[in-house]
C-alpha cells in the first residue's frame, strides 16, 4: 500500500502535464503563470514551443516527463490514447500521483486507479467543467475524486486551475458528477431548441419570448430540489399536478407540435411513461414519480 505525504517546498512545485491540446495547453500555461517548475509533452513535439517560449521545459518522451515531477498530470483526447501514454510510461509511474482529467466514465476511472496502484503510484480523477480559455479562473469547474491523501497533498497546486471539488475516495465519482451534469445540460438545451422552433414556427420572435422563458426558469431550483427528495424518499406528491391531469395536457402538447410541423418525439415519450404510470394505479402522483420507470 502507497502512501502520501506533503511534498517538500521543492517538489511540490513541480509539474507535469502530458497532452497539449487546447486543454492540455491551457493547463500547463497556467502552472507555468504561477511559477511551477512545469515539464509538458505531447505526441506531436512541435505543440510544445509555446509554451518552452513560456517557460515550460518540453520532455523528449512521456516517461522523461512522468520522472521529472511528484505531479503528473494526464489531459489527452480520450481514453484509448490515455491507454497508449500509461502503457508507455508503464513502471515509470511508481511514487508518482497521477491526475487524470480527461473525459471518461465512472468505469474507466476505476480501471485506471487499480493500474497505477499496481505499479505504486497514486490516482486522481478528474474533469473540467469549463472551456480552454477561462481555465485558471474561479468559475472553472474541476470535480476530483480518488486517492484522499493525494488530493489533500496536492489540493493547493489544484487549485490554481479554477474552482475545484473532491467527491470522495471512489474514483470514478468525479466522472459521475461531470457526466451528469454535462448530460442535464444537453438535455436542457435539445429542450429548449425544440421549444425555439416552436414559437418560431407560430411567428413569435425567439429573443423576446428567452427573455420571458428565463425568468420562468429562474423558479425552477425549487422544484428540483423537492423533485430529488420525492425520488430520494419514494414519495411522490403531486409536483406539477397529478398524472392524470398532466397526461390530458400531453395530447394538447403533441398534437400543437405537430399541426406546425416540429418533432414531438421527446413529449410522446413523456406521455408513454406517465400512461404506464397511470395504468399501474398511480395517476395521483406527480411528474417525479415517473423516475420509477427509467430503468432498462
Amino acid at each position: 500500500m502507497t502512501t502520501t505525504s506533503v511534498p517538500a517546498e521543492g517538489a511540490a512545485r513541480k509539474v507535469t502535464v502530458l497532452g497539449l491540446g487546447d486543454m492540455g495547453s491551457a493547463i500547463a500555461r497556467t502552472f507555468v503563470e504561477h511559477g511551477f517548475r512545469t515539464t509538458v509533452w505531447n505526441r506531436t513535439a512541435s505543440k510544445s514551443a509555446p509554451l518552452v517560449e513560456a517557460g515550460a521545459t518540453a520532455a523528449a518522451t512521456a516517461a522523461e516527463a512522468v520522472a521529472a515531477s511528484p505531479l503528473v498530470v494526464i489531459c489527452l483526447l480520450d481514453g484509448t490514447a490515455v491507454d497508449e501514454v500509461l502503457a508507455s510510461v508503464d513502471t515509470a509511474v511508481a511514487g508518482k500521483v497521477l491526475v487524470n482529467v480527461t473525459s471518461g466514465s465512472p468505469a474507466q476511472a476505476r480501471a485506471y486507479e487499480r493500474w497505477v496502484g499496481e505499479r505504486g503510484a497514486q490516482y486522481i480523477d478528474g474533469k473540467v467543467m469549463g472551456d480552454p480559455p477561462d481555465v485558471g479562473k474561479p468559475h472553472v469547474v474541476f470535480p476530483f475524486s480518488g486517492s484522499r491523501a493525494a488530493y489533500e497533498a496536492h489540493e493547493p497546486t489544484l487549485r490554481v486551475l479554477g474552482g475545484v471539488a473532491y467527491h470522495g475516495d471512489d474514483a470514478g465519482a468525479a466522472a459521475v458528477e461531470f457526466m451528469a451534469q454535462v448530460a442535464m445540460g444537453f438535455e436542457l438545451l435539445i429542450g429548449f431548441l425544440h421549444t425555439l422552433k416552436l414559437v418560431q414556427a407560430e411567428g413569435v420572435d425567439v429573443t423576446e419570448f428567452t427573455d420571458r422563458l428565463a425568468a420562468s426558469v429562474a423558479a425552477y431550483p425549487p422544484l428540483l430540489t423537492s423533485m430529488a427528495e420525492a425520488v430520494k424518499s419514494g414519495e411522490y406528491r403531486p409536483d406539477l399536478g397529478s398524472l392524470d391531469v398532466q397526461a390530458a395536457l400531453m395530447d394538447d402538447l403533441i398534437s400543437h407540435r405537430e399541426s406546425v410541423g416540429v418533432e414531438s418525439v421527446r413529449m410522446r415519450e413523456v406521455k408513454t411513461l406517465m400512461t404506464h404510470r397511470i395504468a399501474e394505479g398511480h395517476g395521483d402522483q406527480g411528474f417525479s414519480s415517473l423516475f420509477e420507470l427509467l430503468g432498462k
